[in-house]
């Protein structure tokens, strides 16, 4: 089915530009979102006449979000959840406790805008989440999950020792592993 695109669809294509898609993908989530509209005669001209209007709105949309981004760079969020001694959280932290968690800092994420590192996160420790509000438009955000009790300094002063350990570790285990010249 051809369509033509009323804002920009990522990889799909820009404002304006007449595409191939399935039937299904473009009747059950361009058409009812007002993504897209079916490519016929009449739909072709009265886009033309609406394409400077839509063109400016997606670029309002794009400054808009440009400073979005700008607000949410270097946001640090903290998370308290229940874990283990080790670390190990009982159940996760996943997009819905971050955008909470943003929300409750004064900062609007949607949920569907926040993009895990390893999927949903299991440790207690300190993470970057990449925030991306449109295909071309992302920033990053550091998220600290602490232990209930915990403070947020901890974590990061854990987090900052662990690849010393690990360093050491490894220097250990490469040592044992070769042979003492005689």
């Amino acid at each position: 089915m051809d369509v033509i695109l009323l804002e920009k669809m990522g990889k799909a294509g820009d404002v304006g530009d007449q595409i191939t898609v399935k039937s299904g993908y473009a009747r059950n989530y361009l058409f009812p979102f007002s993504k897209a509209i079916r490519a016929t005669k009449q739909n072709i001209a009265e886009f033309e006449v609406r394409k400077v209007e839509l063109l400016k709105a997606a670029a309002e949309k794009m400054t808009g979000e440009k400073k979005r981004a700008a607000l949410l760079t270097g946001l640090v969020l903290t998370i308290e959840a229940n874990a283990s001694d080790d670390g190990k959280l009982y159940g996760s932290v996943g997009t819905r406790e971050i955008a909470a968690a943003a929300a409750e800092a004064g900062h609007e994420i949607d949920k569907s805008e926040v993009g895990l590192p390893e999927g949903a996160l299991h440790e207690v420790g300190s993470y970057d989440v990449t925030i991306s509000l449109s295909p071309e438009v992302s920033t990053e955000i550091k998220v600290a999950i602490t232990s209930t009790g915990q403070s947020a300094d901890a974590v990061e002063g854990a987090m900052d020792e662990q690849p010393v350990a690990e360093a050491a570790d490894d220097a250990a285990d490469s040592s044992e592993e070769t042979p003492a010249a005689e």
